[in-house]
């Protein structure tokens, strides 16, 4: 135990213990993701409804936090996380709340559970307002975030984490999108790819100090099937696939102009990147290129969203 972990004396604090268990740092991908989507709408001149607007923000992120618990007893069962002492910590490794005897798996169950179990009648009452298209969108959504560490079909285990979490979050943006035009279109897949992609590099960054504990624990990643020389290039595949699927919407003429100062954010991940290579196969030096990864995600998300709403965007009225 690190002395940054969380500690035993937590369990006198439930209310502080429970909140901690979501791992909040981390939650702020969803924002980033459901302001794009809001974005989108309003870029496209959709009128913004504030309170849909904010539902669909907390409810988003209530999700998360949910998927964030239960991922962690999912791998305690698994003993992925057990098993995994060279973790960097609290960016790998799970929260540490049942390692560390804050909480207890049963415990850790009943919170991830309960923070899912209002999403759904609220994602019902957003459907009933915009359209039963939110129902497929959030069920999707609950489905990839319990299929992600969950058995049997538990897709990190099969080296589909990244892909999981890409389509996951890609579905955040499309449905903040939904709840205010009401209807499905195009353009918040085309905003929302490149940050989607990112966020996937976030997960997959991470998996870097988990490796061998994975491994250990049959929880076969895409750092565990590839390698850590292997996978870090295809780290950096998916980081450039993430920048170019953003210069090629602008350059199409999917997206405003402005949305290319999105891209800026390449300097961060470039940055992570050659620290990477570097130290593919060196858990204690990591830590920079996760910090770096998941820094250059939530600015390009913000800047991104700043940029779709305040944008012309192309064939819209001068």
């Amino acid at each position: 135990m690190t002395p940054s972990e969380p500690l035993p004396s937590l369990r006198a604090r439930p209310f502080l213990a429970g909140l901690l268990a979501t791992r909040p740092a981390f939650l702020g991908v969803t924002l980033c993701a459901c302001l794009i989507g809001l974005a989108v709408a309003h870029g496209s001149g959709v009128p913004v409804d504030a309170g849909r607007a904010a539902a669909t923000v907390f409810f988003a992120l209530l999700a998360h936090a949910g998927i964030n618990v239960l991922n962690d007893y999912f791998d305690a069962r698994s003993g992925a996380d057990a098993a995994n002492v060279e973790r960097v910590f609290p960016f790998t490794g799970g929260s540490r709340f049942i390692q560390n005897g804050v909480l207890s798996e049963a415990e850790t169950a009943r919170l991830g559970w309960g923070l899912l179990l209002p999403v759904v009648p609220a994602g019902l009452w957003l459907a009933w307002q915009a359209g039963p298209g939110l129902i497929v969108i959030g069920l999707a959504g609950l489905l990839i975030g319990w299929a992600y560490s969950a058995p049997p079909l538990a897709l990190a285990s099969r080296g589909l984490g990244e892909a999981a979490v890409a389509a996951g979050w890609l579905l955040v943006v499309v449905g903040s999108d939904y709840v205010q035009r009401a209807a499905f279109a195009l353009a918040p897949l085309q905003a929302g790819l490149s940050y989607a992609l990112l966020v996937a590099a976030i997960l997959f960054i991470n998996e870097f100090p988990d490796q061998r504990g994975d491994a250990a624990a049959g929880k076969r990643t895409l750092v565990v099937r590839l390698g850590p020389d292997g996978a870090k290039w295809a780290w950096l595949g998916l980081v450039l696939a993430a920048y170019g699927w953003l210069v090629l919407m602008v350059g199409r003429g999917y997206l405003p102009q402005g949305a290319a100062a999105a891209a800026l954010t390449l300097i961060l991940s470039f940055r992570a990147a050659r620290s990477l290579l570097a130290h593919a196969a060196e858990p204690c030096e990591l830590a920079p290129a996760l910090r770096l990864t998941i820094a250059a995600a939530h600015l390009h998300g913000l800047v991104l969203a700043a940029t779709l709403a305040l944008g012309r965007w192309p064939g819209a009225l001068s």
